[in-house]
């Protein structure tokens, strides 16, 4: 793209921004100083687009990380008790909160989805702190970065905790607008237009909003120096003593958790050595004709979870002197409602490591990534594989496996309310490695499935899996319909 086509289109965004802009009603000062700071984040973002439009890597300089990049879970050394309570008034927890559950059938935030009994990912994140806090007598927050999307319904759902010995910090991250793929001009027109012509910008917009929300100059105040950021819906992102101690002792700004490909995470962004420096590459950067080449576990064997560690005074640091302007740009097409083609453009939280000094990667057990995307993720939480201890999930020593049953679904059971009326409990999973179901499949209760299971009811046809049956590497197919008498 020409110099000059590249000016015309930032000096078109700004034009349409200012319009934008000029729509804040001065009735509500505030907010509308919000609006104008959110498109000046915007048009930053957008600039950075243009100016990159590409986006990809040179491929030549990819390698994967340098010995010295990655440590070991193993090898951190381990913590010591009597500093415990101490490490931890030293360090904030946030989750990201900003998901909606939309593509599991589900209104409201994700958060608020029962994934154990009628325990929800909030609780059990609250849980988790509790426990810290009970068992060392230390004083951890939980913070929420929410979205336009889950604020008013976040804020209604914390009431239940006011009588908890926990302080919950709630804030928004950036809402911005979409633009039209062909004329490039954003969708909304004026500051309250519908919530479907706006999006909240990744994950990596945590940086700008977290410090914008003060909450870094007061944790700073409290003595706080460092903050854990995960997933709400990663049950097995909690706070570890061993990688805050080796932080805090090593002076490490920010740490990447990473853990180990599985056939389920190919497309998942992984750590590589990029002109000397540590640096997160995401799949939508990697060259076309190099993607095979991305997703191989040969060559990229880690993968990131999406579980941070963060210097506070370094991300002040880094957000006051606009370097963060530099960070990979993401670009998210969508279609609207009425079809046409829509860019949302978004930043990974990741992509800012390159910017923080002594950045590393830790390499940890896959339980501290047990993410919930899906109802094949949920089927295999809320089994007997797992138990709840503490508000995490472990995998119960029966499990002689070291991963995961590999979960397959059909359209049929996409949607939690479809999900959970075709099972008739938790199902006995302890010795399966594969799933795939697909069709009008129903299971009654305490049904176990061993080794590799495939269940297909074709069009037409259904199948009831009854109370009691054992499965162990087995294909059915065909109709079974089991009425009671």
């Amino acid at each position: 793209m020409s110099e000059a086509k590249n000016t015309a289109m930032k000096k078109q965004m700004q034009k349409s921004l200012k319009t934008l802009g000029d729509t804040a009603t001065s009735e509500f000062q505030a907010m509308s100083d919000q609006f104008q700071a959110e498109l000046n984040g915007f048009y930053n973002l957008y600039e950075a687009y243009v100016d990159n439009a590409s986006n990809a890597v040179d491929w030549d300089k990819v390698n994967p990380p340098a010995e010295d990049l990655v440590i070991h879970y193993d090898k951190l050394n381990e913590s010591d008790p009597q500093s415990a309570k101490d490490v931890l008034n030293k360090v904030a927890v946030l989750k990201l909160n900003g998901g909606l559950g939309t593509t599991m059938g589900c209104l409201g935030p994700k958060s608020a989805i029962e994934v154990r009994g009628d325990q929800t990912f909030l609780d059990l994140a609250i849980q988790q702190i509790e426990h810290l806090n009970e068992k060392h007598g230390s004083n951890v927050e939980l913070t929420l970065m929410n979205s336009f999307n889950t604020h008013e319904d976040t804020r209604k759902i914390i009431q239940k905790y006011e009588s908890h010995p926990i302080v919950v910090h709630l804030f928004n991250q950036s809402r911005y607008p979409r633009f039209y793929k062909e004329s490039k001009h954003p969708c909304p027109k004026r500051m309250n237009d519908d919530k479907s012509k706006w999006y909240p910008p990744g994950h990596g917009d945590i940086y700008e909003a977290l410090v914008k929300s003060g909450l870094v100059d007061k944790f700073l105040s409290e003595g706080k120096e460092i903050i854990f950021v995960s997933n709400v819906d990663n049950l097995g992102a909690n706070v570890d003593l061993k990688i805050a101690e080796h932080m805090l002792k090593n002076g490490n700004e920010f740490i990447m958790e990473l853990t180990d490909k599985t056939r389920s995470d190919i497309k998942g962004g992984t750590l590589i050595s990029y002109e000397g420096k540590a640096r997160l590459l995401e799949v939508a950067q990697v060259p076309s004709d190099k993607v095979e080449e991305f997703k191989s576990i040969k060559k990229f064997k880690i993968f990131n979870t999406n579980n941070f560690w963060l210097n506070l005074r370094a991300v002040k640091r880094v957000v006051e002197n606009g370097i963060l302007k530099k960070m990979d740009v993401i670009v998210n097409p969508k279609v609207d409602s009425e079809g046409r083609a829509v860019i949302q453009l978004e930043r990974a939280a990741g992509a800012a490591m390159q910017f923080f000094d002594m950045a590393i990667g830790v390499n940890v057990p896959r339980t501290r990534f047990i993410p919930v995307k899906t109802t094949a993720d949920l089927f295999v939480v809320q089994s007997n594989l797992y138990a709840v201890e503490e508000g995490v999930l472990r995998v119960v020593p029966q499990r002689t496996f070291p991963t995961v049953p590999l979960v397959k679904f059909g359209v049929e059971f996409k949607k939690v309310g479809d999900f959970n009326g075709r099972f008739g409990g938790p199902l006995d999973i302890i010795d399966l490695d594969h799933l795939t179901v697909s069709g009008d499949v129903r299971f009654g209760k305490k049904v176990s499935l061993r080794g590799t299971v495939i269940i297909v009811a074709g069009q037409g046809q259904s199948i009831d899996i009854p109370a009691g049956a054992v499965l162990e590497n087995k294909i059915i197919s065909g109709s079974l319909r089991i009425l009671d008498h």
